[in-house]
């Protein structure tokens, strides 16, 4: 029979892992058990044997875990209703903390900040969503704005569109940002051609236009990082 958690040492309890290193110090499995509590002395299984078969049933992905049912979690033996229900709801809150509104004094430095900010909320959608992020001289954001949602084409995100608020909010620079709902970022001709369009418009009216990034499902391409700044 497995050793119940409250019998490990100290050091390899998730939770008292969590309280001495901090949350990013546990794997995802450990994450998970200490949600989950309690194991299930039935089939003498802990809670962090239950988050580890948890992440092999669904890949390693909380994505995946996030998108199945309830019912579906229990097909695992010993996770109940209650301990499924646990997990949704964390995953529920985490989602809805992606997707909070951005904080004015927030301060992008790289596309990975701009990647970490919008990669749940962005990279879950089904469509397409185009986004202008308006910055202050010290690239500190002053106002996200939606510019279009759907497949994109040069009519649906036009320059008019994109450089009215930039106008409006006086900003000194901004960034570009959409979705792939395929999971791919690669751009595409489209893509290349929108962004070629609008730096052109931001040199003639003087605003920076700092980066392109498209955002998949888990991974992203920066245009500037990623070598497609002059296509």
């Amino acid at each position: 029979m497995t050793q119940p958690i409250r019998e490990w040492p100290e050091s390899d309890r998730p939770r008292e892992k969590l309280l001495e290193k901090g949350p990013e110090a546990l794997s995802t499995a450990e994450l998970l058990a200490i949600i989950l509590r309690t194991g299930d002395a039935s089939t003498g299984k802990s809670a962090l044997d239950y988050g580890r078969e948890l992440m092999n049933l669904f890949d390693g992905s909380l994505r995946k875990l996030e998108e199945v049912s309830i019912q579906e979690i229990c097909t695992l033996k010993g996770i109940g209703l209650a301990k499924a229900a646990q997990i949704k709801a964390a995953l529920e809150i985490g989602k809805r903390f992606a997707q909070e509104p951005v904080d004015p004094r927030e301060q992008f430095r790289s596309s990975a900040d701009v990647f970490n900010r919008y990669r749940e909320h962005l990279g879950s959608l089904k469509k397409e969503e185009f986004h202008v992020l308006l910055l202050d001289a010290k690239n500190r954001i002053l106002k996200d704005v939606r510019i279009s949602e759907g497949s994109l084409t040069s009519s649906l995100v036009h320059p008019r569109e994109v450089f009215n608020p930039v106008i409006r909010e006086s900003a000194a620079a901004v960034i570009l940002v959409h979705n792939h709902p395929s999971g791919d970022p690669l751009p595409s001709q489209e893509d290349l051609h929108i962004t070629r369009r609008l730096r052109e418009v931001g040199e003639v009216m003087g605003v920076r236009v700092l980066d392109h990034v498209i955002i998949g499902k888990g991974k992203y391409i920066s245009f500037v990082d990623d070598g497609y700044w002059d296509h």
